[in-house]
């Protein structure tokens, strides 16, 4: 039993012993099955590497990286396929030195079927045409593929990031390369972070915002303060009994 679960961890760590290159691997299916995988093979010969069948009914079509606008677009416009709804952009690294693998998630909503594609792309080539001219919705999705893998959507009118700082110097989190605990020390992490400007991060409205509850903070620590050097609490004079304060001015 332990070198059975040995042998899981160690195809987890390594990831799919096989590639696009590879060709149709286990849970391929006849492209007949889904009506879009024919049509793309007539369409674009071998630009459609492979597919493949998981989860039992999810459809995985394998395209070249370097025509990908031009098949999803054609899968978007085209009467009989109408993959109007992108549902999702993602990325996936299995680490090893293996490509790392653009997702499109698409949802034909006339034809009300599915089709997942993919792309690889080589470590040292992560470079691709970014789809937003296609899909709009496509705009943050690539920017967080951008953020947390570090591919390049060529194209795309406003890539940066958007989870990480855009100063953040320690690379793609969500690469198998990537240290669990990241790249800098804990010092150093927090030396970057306290050298943020604000002004980066928030409109001047929430900046005033933040301001005034500084402010309040900053009111309540002094509050406190006085309350524990003078060992009881600061609003002593209205809480003591009137009859002291008659004495006081008899005396």
């Amino acid at each position: 039993m332990a070198d059975e679960f040995e042998k899981g961890l160690g195809g987890l760590e390594s990831g799919p012993e096989r590639t696009a290159e590879d060709g149709p691997g286990r849970g391929a299916e006849s492209p007949e099955a889904h009506p879009s995988v024919t049509a793309l093979r007539e369409q674009f010969g071998d630009a459609v590497l492979h597919h493949e069948l998981h989860a039992g009914d999810e459809h995985v079509v394998f395209i070249a990286a370097d025509r990908n606008a031009e098949i999803l677009r054609w899968l978007r416009d085209d009467p009989d396929q109408r993959y109007d709804f992108l549902a999702d952009v993602t990325a996936v690294d299995y680490g090893g030195g293996r490509p790392i693998q653009v997702v499109y998630q698409l949802w034909s909503i006339p034809h009300k079927r599915a089709l997942r594609v993919k792309a690889e792309l080589p470590l040292d080539g992560l470079e691709i045409d970014s789809v937003v001219p296609i899909w709009s919705t496509a705009n943050w999705l690539e920017r967080e593929v951008y953020d947390l893998f570090g591919v390049e959507f060529r194209g795309h009118p406003d890539l940066r990031r958007i989870m990480m700082p855009d100063n953040y110097a320690e690379g793609h989190p969500l690469r198998k390369d990537f240290p669990l605990r990241g790249r800098f020390s804990r010092a150093e992490q927090t030396r970057r972070a306290l050298s943020y400007d604000l002004a980066d991060f928030y409109a001047p409205s929430e900046l005033e915002v933040l301001k005034e509850r500084d402010w309040e903070r900053a009111q309540a620590r002094a509050k406190a303060q006085r309350t524990s050097s003078a060992g009881f609490p600061d609003d002593r004079e209205e809480s003591r009994d009137p009859r002291d304060a008659g004495e006081a001015e008899g005396t």
